[in-house]
């Protein structure tokens, strides 16, 4: 709890007003990297109980906001001077806005006089990140600033949060003025973040719900930004309704909750995807039916009628179309349905996707044959039996990610952090750092692949300084592994610009002054994440895993949903029965047309 002097009334420069405004909002720490523009705020910030990490880069400032952000709930800052570093926030920005992240992003500007001149380090920065903020604004006053920042941090966390940008002038900085701070309720013209849903909707919803025989709940991020686990349990044990989770989904419903499916999507498990397209009502919750979900969309969840619950209006309709739309929030919107519906058992339904799922989900992977080989599926698994499921985990993008999300378990919400709508690679390294200021006491692991890693890896040097307790799992195959995938299956297996040296990772965490770790066997998996979780510190281990292994199934862009990629069976693969490998289907189709990856 971040607690000042009541300085209302008092005169002070707009630095000053800057951390007097992020006391008021509760910021205990703040994620940049100074440059002049911005240097009265940073002059100012000794006299404020606010921590702030120093990055290497910042990119990895916004990335730090916004795992700080998924892993608390709560708003994320960033810091960053004018010109090259305003922009080096954007990709971040972008991640934080495809996901709906509440992010506040702080930039310095050149002085008010000089705007639009073509000064030194002068970019119009709220120009630049227009189409993926919120909202953004440019400060020239320092009696505006105050205001400013009261309402940047309210369109972040209200309604479908996203980040805001707040650039202001460097004058506006050393400007004094009367700080003035209000308590009341913001109110902003045309903007309504929560509207009533007419009664008459939920009662059509509950009437749909209850004449339904195969309803399927498509779980989406939604359901852990408004809290709505427990909403989401209720109507699933009312109905006896099966779930099935998008990537960010994951853990905002048990994994081990049996009407739990798994993993929708491209890449999700294949019992799932038939599962959806055999379903008669799909009640989609906080998610917006993206194309890595849906497959071709005129094909997809044809025989079903769909609820669609969705805080932001703009997505409702927009790819998929719906025959009851109920925009609000999700908590919201599933307390008020449930009471309407008798408990109502679905036994033929589950039996029947029980029946697709047969025995290919992965049990106990210590059942099945080692070859000697060194799978990520080893590694994620272990991981998740060493855990116990309890870890924190941040997961980068590519093959790993589609990995940890088949085969890490999810019973929490805000366990799993990934980039999913902007598939950012290098994100999981800062944004476990962020998390790490929003939870001290939780186990952190990062999943990343070696490629990504690479691209924001400087970051070891703050996480050394800032003494952070981080395991790094390094999934090293030695290519961009989803790429290749793509180039395997669509390319004629032409692997262009997708082998990737890396350094000695060990070498590179003790360059840090971290410990690093090597494993090459599957003997080897659970002794070194033993020895992670108890040495202190940030702890980077380098697993070399089969290099041209791929995630399946697979629907290839474009393709139905059940139209899927399996794997060719080899008895001693793990996912020779597993993620929808089928002993019927050995043949291993390769589609020469496809979209990138």
């Amino acid at each position: 709890m971040v607690t000042v002097p009541d300085r209302r009334g008092e005169v002070l420069t707009g630095a000053q007003i800057l951390w007097e405004s992020l006391c008021r909002e509760q910021i205990e720490v703040v994620f940049g990297y100074p440059g002049g523009a911005i240097m009265p705020a940073y002059d100012a910030m000794i006299q404020y109980p606010i921590r702030h990490v120093l990055v290497r880069h910042e990119q990895c400032a916004a990335h730090m906001a916004d795992g700080y952000a998924r892993a608390s709930g709560s708003v994320g800052v960033c810091v960053a001077t004018s010109g090259p570093g305003a922009t080096n926030l954007v990709t971040g920005i972008a991640t934080a806005m495809l996901d709906s992240i509440p992010i506040v992003c702080i930039t310095g500007q050149v002085p008010s006089t000089l705007l639009g001149s073509d000064a030194f380090q002068e970019v119009d920065i709220t120009g630049v990140t227009l189409p993926i903020t919120k909202h953004n604004y440019l400060v020239t006053r320092a009696e505006d600033i105050a205001p400013t920042l009261r309402e940047a941090f309210y369109i972040a966390r209200s309604g479908r949060p996203g980040p805001v940008l707040v650039d202001i002038c460097k004058d506006a900085q050393q400007q004094k003025a009367a700080f003035e701070w209000s308590d009341e309720t913001i109110e902003l013209p045309g903007y309504r973040p929560a509207r009533p849903i007419p009664a008459a909707d939920i009662a059509r919803a509950a009437e749909l719900i209850s004449a339904s025989e195969r309803p399927l709940i498509l779980c989406g991020h939604g359901v852990i930004e408004a809290g709505a686990t427990d909403a989401l349990t209720a109507l699933v044990e009312r109905g006896d309704i099966p779930v099935a989770c998008t990537l960010l989904g994951l853990g905002a419903f048990p994994a081990s909750h049996r009407r739990n499916l798994g993993m929708m999507g491209m890449h999700g498990e294949a019992w799932v995807n038939t599962a959806i397209q055999d379903a008669d009502l799909l009640i989609a919750v906080g998610m917006r039916f993206d194309d890595r979900v849906t497959g071709r969309t005129a094909t997809y969840g044809i025989k079903a009628k769909k609820i669609h619950i969705e805080m932001d209006p703009a997505e409702i309709g927009k790819n998929v179309k719906v025959d009851l739309p109920l925009v609000g929030d999700a908590r919201s919107v599933l307390e008020a349905i449930v009471p309407h519906l008798a408990t109502q058992p679905r036994p033929e339904w589950n039996d029947r996707i029980a029946a697709l799922k047969g025995d290919s989900a992965v049990r106990d992977i210590q059942q099945m044959p080692d070859s000697g080989k060194l799978y990520a599926a080893h590694v994620i698994f272990d991981l998740w039996r060493a855990t116990e499921g309890r870890a924190l985990v941040v997961s980068d993008v590519g093959q790993h990610q589609m990995w940890e999300a088949q085969y890490y378990r999810h019973e929490m919400p805000r366990s799993l952090l990934t980039s999913g709508g902007l598939g950012t690679m290098g994100f999981a390294l800062p944004a476990a750092m962020g998390a790490r200021f929003a939870r001290p006491k939780d186990e952190i692991w990062v999943v990343v692949g070696d490629g990504g890693f690479q691209m924001t890896a400087m970051e070891l040097s703050t996480c050394a300084q800032e003494d952070l307790d981080i395991n790094i799992a390094i999934i090293n195959n030695g290519y961009l592994g989803m790429v290749r995938q793509w180039q395997e299956f669509f390319y004629g297996r032409r692997y262009v610009a997708t082998p990737i040296k890396s350094p000695d990772f060990v070498k590179l965490a003790e360059a840090h002054g971290l410990t690093g770790l090597r494993v090459t066997s599957r003997d080897q998996v659970i002794p070194a994440i033993q020895k992670a979780r108890a040495t202190p510190g940030g702890v980077v281990i380098d697993f070399r895993v089969e290099q041209e292994d791929s995630v399946y199934p697979m629907v290839p862009a474009g393709a139905d949903l059940h139209d899927m990629i399996r794997r060719p069976v080899a008895p001693t693969e793990p996912d020779a029965h597993a993620r929808g490998g089928d002993p019927e289907r050995a043949e291993s189709p390769i589609y020469e047309t496809g979209e990138d990856p």
